[in-house]
């Protein structure tokens, strides 16, 4: 659980959450211990609580699609709100009001919860945070045989083939995917990725060109082809594409790192020093980057992305801790 809170919020987010946690919980300790039973200690300790609650809502929201940032906001908003009201406004009575906003959280959950997605989805999503992909892919393949029109449940299904490692079966279903909606690069991002996983580079490649053709301004189609070409050899495309991923503003700094260590070795073939050592810097200032790999790499469901990335975040790892000798040369 604590895992995959940490992969959830990323290092840093996570280190904010366990400081906020330490420290709110330790001054209300305090507070319990050195003015016990003072109604101006009971106020403060609710505070508290209101402020580690919201803290940890602006981090837990940050990370949410905006559809259910508005749903956790219905549920935390009058949970503090009636907290800081009752703190305030009649102290002898917090812990009444404490009770009464832990409690519409717990039954917010239930009020607003997202009862949209179809059944078959639902069974497929618990499967899978159990490990048990095969069970997931049924429960897809049964949405699928229902609606067999709809793009998105090929997507799925696909990415549940990935983590089952059947290779054959998601590049089926992201083309799949290419014929009901020709325009999606998703789709062919898709595609790419699995024939990168499959080793079949010249497929990937062929793929992800088609991807950057129809999105040329999302940085994940420049990054996608580029890491591909770098792996080609193709150097002068790979330099152009990873650097129009930079300047499309990768927002996460584990991808940063990865465009950085990619340039760095076009720029070592080439001979090209001061290049060479400027990607180099670059990619030591996304340190939080090496962390982000690393928490996701220890994840069980990352089988697919350790096939692929794991000596690249390796070799990212010894040159930010300067175990690789004679790098600039």
């Amino acid at each position: 659980m604590i895992k995959r809170v940490q992969i959830f919020l990323g290092p840093r987010r996570f280190r904010v959450f366990l400081a906020l946690l330490g420290s709110t919980g330790l001054a209300s300790l305090a507070l319990t211990v050195l003015a016990q039973g003072s109604p101006i200690a009971t106020g403060i300790q609710s505070l508290l609580m209101v402020t580690f609650i919201l803290g940890s809502s602006v981090l837990v929201l940050g990370r949410l699609p905006i559809e259910e940032r508005l749903r956790w906001l219905a549920i935390i908003v009058p949970s503090a709100l009636a907290i800081i009201i009752g703190s305030l406004a009649l102290p002898h009575l917090t812990g009444l009001f404490v009770g009464a906003g832990l409690g519409w959280i717990v039954a917010g959950i239930f009020i607003f919860r997202d009862v949209r997605g179809p059944q078959n989805y639902r069974a497929a999503v618990k499967a899978m945070r159990k490990g048990d992909y095969q069970s997931a892919i049924a429960s897809m393949t049964t949405e699928i045989g229902e609606k067999p029109n709809q793009a998105q449940h090929f997507r799925f299904r696909a990415e549940l083939n990935r983590l089952a490692g059947d290779l054959d079966s998601a590049r089926a279903d992201y083309q799949r995917m290419t014929e009901l909606d020709a325009q999606s690069a998703v789709a062919y991002n898709g595609l790419a990725e699995v024939e990168l996983q499959a080793r079949r580079y010249e497929d990937a490649r062929r793929a992800a060109r088609v991807a950057h053709e129809l999105a040329p301004d999302e940085w994940v189609a420049a990054y996608n082809l580029g890491m591909i070409e770098e792996r080609l050899l193709q150097d002068d495309a790979a330099q152009r594409h990873l650097s129009d991923a930079l300047a499309l503003d990768i927002p996460d700094s584990r991808h940063r790192l990865l465009v950085h260590l990619y340039l760095w070795r076009i720029y070592q073939r080439r001979g090209e020093l001061k290049p060479a050592s400027g990607a180099l810097a670059a990619l030591k200032r996304e340190k939080a980057g090496l962390e982000e790999w690393q928490v996701i790499m220890s994840a069980d469901e990352a089988q697919a992305l350790r096939a692929v990335l794991s000596d690249d975040i390796e070799e990212a790892r010894r040159l930010i801790m300067d175990e690789t000798q004679n790098v600039s040369q």
